[in-house]
């Protein structure tokens, strides 16, 4: 989760037309006419296909680039999945703070936590045609608290609701807060554990429950419609397989992607919404361990953080130097 004036056709034939004998005035014009029924039938052509190019466009279900949050959260790095290169320039994080988390929009753009002293902030990233175009503050969504590594970041594919997951120790909040009017919602917990992979699906949160010293992990979901509260009212969903902690929900809400990861190799795999496995999306060699999953803002397509960033049908994208990244 880039970038000779024509002559005048009409001018440069009004030239040769001076000069033509008038004897064979009769057979240029015959060619003329010829000539521009070609043309018109090239234009026909072109409009046909340029109508058809829309629906080409559409059946595209991966973007052009990622946005990837640089190690020290110094900046924004807008990178080509084809290439691998660096789009643009960097984006220089607010003035006393650093970028931690991205998170993509179904729009194409991307909201950026900012964690400062004492808050996180949010930012909002457009682009223009994969370029960085601005970068402007989310002003009434603002996280109390200081951030951490294991801090996580979801945003709703439509930018109603930002959830940001705060620690205290190793006791994590749940935070879902709406940038239209700033209004809170909380979700404590009292136990030990890590809130990652965060993923919306509608109004539902997913997370994947990893209780310290634990092997084990859960994807358990929140209706943050309902009150909040203790993250103990959350709902089992499922345990994860051996060999993965990282899942997030399909954009419908009616099954969950898995990455999991064995002998240098990850797959990706959906699973019911009760557990059960039903179909395999990829299988690549990876250099690390998964770290996360992304959906890209397209809702087809899935990126996983490994060392380097894999999605299907595209190349591998560097991304060892990358703290975080969407697409």
């Amino acid at each position: 989760m880039d970038d000779g004036r024509r002559e005048d056709p009409g001018t440069r034939l009004g030239s040769w037309k001076g000069l033509v004998p008038l004897g064979v005035a009769a057979a240029a014009a015959l060619l003329i006419g010829g000539g521009v029924d070609t043309v018109h039938r090239h234009q026909r052509a072109a409009e046909k296909e340029h109508e058809a190019k829309p629906a080409a466009k559409a059946e595209k279900t991966e973007p052009s680039v990622v946005v990837g949050v640089a190690k020290q959260g110094t900046s924004l790095l807008v990178r080509d999945v084809q290439t691998g290169a660096n789009v643009g320039l960097p984006v220089a994080a607010p003035e006393g703070r650093r970028f931690h988390r991205v998170a993509a929009l179904k729009d194409g753009s991307y909201v950026v936590a900012s964690p400062g002293d004492r808050d996180v902030t949010f930012q909002r990233l457009r682009l223009d045609d994969g370029r960085p175009k601005d970068l402007k503050p989310i002003p009434k969504a603002t996280v109390p608290g200081v951030s951490t590594a294991w801090s996580d970041l979801a945003v709703s594919p439509d930018g109603a609701s930002i959830a940001y997951v705060i620690y205290k120790g190793a006791r994590a909040r749940v935070d879902v807060v709406s940038p239209e009017t700033g209004v809170h919602k909380v979700w404590t917990t009292k136990l030990r554990a890590r809130v990652g992979s965060l993923s919306w699906s509608g109004t539902t949160l997913s997370f994947v429950w990893s209780p310290v010293g634990s092997a084990k992990h859960q994807v358990r979901s929140i209706d943050t419609n309902g009150a909040a509260g203790d993250l103990k009212t959350s709902k089992a969903v499922m345990p994860l397989p051996k060999g993965s902690s990282n899942a997030v929900l399909s954009r419908d809400g009616n099954s969950l992607i898995a990455a999991v990861a064995k002998n240098s190799e990850l797959t990706l795999q959906t699973f019911t919404l009760q557990g059960a496995p039903t179909k395999t999306l990829w299988t690549q060699k990876v250099k690390a361990e998964p770290t996360a999953l992304d959906i890209a803002h397209t809702g087809h397509g899935v990126m996983a953080t490994a060392g380097d960033l894999y999605a299907q049908g595209v190349p591998t994208v560097p991304g060892e130097d990358l703290a975080d990244a969407a697409w």
